[in-house]
């Protein structure tokens, strides 16, 4: 069976998943405060803004023909981001596709509403669609027996290095497990009438287990998955980049509400660099445990 087949096989069965599990949602309260705080959009290179709160980052791709939206935080935020998407002059309804870094409630909480919203199209990495489509029940680390975000209708299956087109675009996913199964990057161009910018949107790999590598039944390759991901993320070449958190990138240090258009502020390798250095030193000190 070749791909193409097998992603419309996955596709069938998620979306029968998605029929048949039950609607009960529970959205963790325990959340940290700027998750669900406010920040005022605004554009951060070309054809690229920041939609998201305090610190869960959303980002909005426009192109002629539709946007883009990457990542929606939690279940309130739908009415954040439509509010910030107008405040910048563009519609919501223009939502033609949907991406996300991972499938944690904190990037796909409001994922659901929006996509019933617009009919935009859900894309995502193959490895983390049926946590997607079942609202995270099936997480290694955090699922449950009730969803934590609203299940999530996929319309597309994505592998390592697939291409997301629209308008002129083209978002090149990269897969980076470990934090999910299924956590992905993004590296894409964009422009203004100065220059043009190679954009990597990338998702960390940070630990959120606390039980020992080798004890997840769930995940028997997640050492070998944090390890593949460190290793390709640092080979990575970049003009800009951002993250899924605004703090794991530190925005609020390149960037102050009211600043003046300034893509710069994130040409930031060594930040990027010493991040990784963080992350790994946590990897190899989790491993060290076991």
């Amino acid at each position: 069976m070749n791909r193409i087949a097998k992603s419309s096989l996955l596709i069938i069965t998620l979306f029968a998943t998605l029929c048949t599990t039950a609607q009960s949602v529970k959205e963790p309260t325990n959340t940290d405060p700027n998750w669900s705080k406010s920040y005022p959009a605004f554009r951060i290179a070309g054809n690229l803004y920041y939609v998201g709160t305090y610190d869960l980052a959303s980002y909005l791709i426009v192109t002629p023909v539709g946007n883009i939206l990457i990542n929606t935080g939690l279940a309130a935020s739908d009415k954040t981001i439509k509010t910030s998407i107008e405040s910048l002059g563009f519609k919501l309804a223009d939502t033609k596709i949907l991406l996300t870094t991972q499938a944690h409630y904190d990037h796909l909480g409001a994922m659901s509403a929006i996509q019933q919203a617009t009919g935009a199209h859900m894309m995502i990495d193959e490895a983390d669609a049926a946590v997607a489509a079942d609202g995270g029940r099936s997480d290694y680390a955090f699922g449950d027996t009730v969803s934590s975000f609203a299940p999530v209708k996929i319309d597309r299956v994505l592998h390592d290095k697939d291409t997301i087109t629209l308008g002129g675009m083209h978002l090149l996913m990269l897969h980076h497990p470990g934090h999910t199964k299924g956590s992905c990057s993004f590296l894409f161009d964009v422009k203004d009438d100065k220059r043009s910018y190679r954009v990597l949107i990338a998702n960390m790999p940070s630990i959120v287990t606390n039980k020992p590598f080798n004890n997840i039944a769930a995940y028997p390759n997640i050492s070998q998955d944090y390890a593949y991901t460190l290793k390709a993320m640092k080979s990575l070449t970049f003009d800009l980049w951002l993250s899924s958190h605004a703090s794991q990138f530190d925005l609020h240090r390149k960037h102050q509400p009211g600043n003046k258009y300034n893509p710069a502020a994130f040409i930031d390798r060594k930040g990027y660099d010493t991040a990784l250095k963080g992350l790994e030193q946590q990897y190899l000190k989790k491993i060290s445990e076991q």
